[in-house]
């Protein structure tokens, strides 16, 4: 069995752990950290028998995903308070608005970005918000923001000074190049306060997220839009629990 077809028996049934050869597991860690779903391993597999070394290897990315996570959160209250005066409440897309709800997907998810969408016609006041904030641009020559701004459906990612943390800053959620275009002011209006499906904290006041259908179909979108493969499996996880979330 490939390694590959290892690891999506393990999501689906984590006691198929003792049945695994004790050499195949550098090559199931090898696929996950890819795919990046090591710390999504980890927690699955949290409590079953492992050889100690292995046990040890995903315990190491269960704690790395608790830690992005409570940065990914952290970051978003930054940018909740950047926007508050404005009027603006954020709208968390993708890793963040997984973890800030409690989905089943964000166990152990590895979160890089944070992701927020806000209405196209208050995007230069966020901006000048969130560069009086702290944040600055990545990409500031003359070339790559004219793409940006006119060809896709985010601002040019910013990073804020101190924290070393990216905020991408979209507007829809495909490219302005893309045949389908979806209805992004819908979205918007549709977007609920967040709320968590778990017993974790209650998340701040002012943060949102798009409703369960359109995080589906966002899910959807990303996952047949994205023209990069690698984290394919797990575009495929986050839209399987998902509908299981929403079901």
């Amino acid at each position: 069995m490939r390694a590959i077809e290892r690891l999506i028996a393990l999501l689906r049934d984590p006691q198929a752990a003792a049945g695994v050869p004790a050499d195949a597991w550098p090559a199931i860690l090898s696929v996950a950290r890819g795919e990046v779903m090591l710390g999504t391993l980890a927690h699955h597999l949290a409590g079953q028998s492992l050889p100690p070394a292995i046990a040890a290897h995903l315990a190491a990315a269960a704690r790395a995903a608790d830690h992005a996570r409570t940065l990914a959160l952290w970051e978003a209250e930054m940018c909740r308070r950047a926007l508050a005066p404005l009027g603006i409440a954020p709208i968390l897309l993708k890793g963040t608005a997984y973890a800030a709800a409690g989905l089943s997907n964000a166990a152990g998810r590895q979160i890089g970005d944070l992701d927020i969408l806000v209405p196209r016609d208050r995007l230069d006041e966020g901006e000048t918000a969130l560069l009086g904030a702290g944040w600055e641009w990545v990409k500031d020559d003359a070339y790559d923001q004219a793409y940006y701004r006119h060809w896709m459906h985010e601002l040019p990612p910013l990073i804020h000074a101190e924290r070393d943390r990216m905020v991408d800053v979209h507007h829809t959620i495909l490219p302005l190049t893309a045949s389908p275009r979806p209805d992004a002011a819908a979205m918007i209006a549709d977007a609920v306060p967040v709320s968590r499906l778990d017993d974790g904290p209650t998340p701040p006041m002012g943060l949102l997220t798009l409703s369960p259908s359109d995080m589906v179909l966002h899910c959807a979108a990303h996952l047949i839009a994205d023209g990069e493969l690698d984290g394919g499996l797990r575009n495929l996880w986050d839209f399987h629990c998902l509908l299981n979330c929403y079901e």
